[in-house]
Parts: C-alpha cells; structure tokens; sequence
C-alpha cells in the first residue's frame, strides 16, 4: 500500500478556516481509472483510494503509517502568499 500526506487547503469559496490544519492520510490508486462504456465516467474497482483519514498533526499521521507499515510520501504546504496593498491600488 503507497499513500501521501498532506495538509488540507482552505476552502476558496469560504472565509472559514475549519479542518485548515488536520493532516490528511490518503491512499493511492493502484491502477488507472477506466472510462465506462455507456457514460464515458472514468471510474474503477479500487476503493482504496477513497480511503482518506485526518489526523490533528503531521507526526500523528507519520506515526500511524509507521504502525501499520504503509509506505507513504510528504507534500509540503503550500507557501501562503500575503499581498499588501492599499485600496487605491485597484484603481491604477
């Protein structure tokens, strides 16, 4: 079993910050996703990769694939981009 951590993003519709911190455990497919003949969605039989499990900090999720021996890689967060500028500036 390969899987990868990540931290969640912050939902761009909303201004909340809810589940912004937890740490996600998710796995990977093990196969790639076949078109249906009749629909033409793409889908498959592995429901592994719907597995996803949160964790409150990255060393909690480490911890709990070393337990159970799942080969697993870290994504980085993104770095958070603050643009300060003043009002007038959208009118330049």
């Amino acid at each position: 079993m390969a899987a990868r951590i990540f931290q969640r993003s912050r939902n761009a519709m909303q201004s909340g910050k809810a589940r912004a911190e937890e740490w996600v455990l998710q796995f990977e497919s093990h196969r790639a996703p076949l078109p249906d003949p009749l629909t033409g969605w793409s889908g498959g039989g592995d429901t592994q990769s719907q597995v996803t499990i949160a964790f409150p900090t990255l060393e909690a999720a480490k911890a709990y694939a070393e337990r159970y021996a799942i080969a697993c890689h870290i994504v980085p967060p993104a770095e958070k981009k603050l643009r300060l500028q003043s009002y007038a500036d959208n009118f330049r």
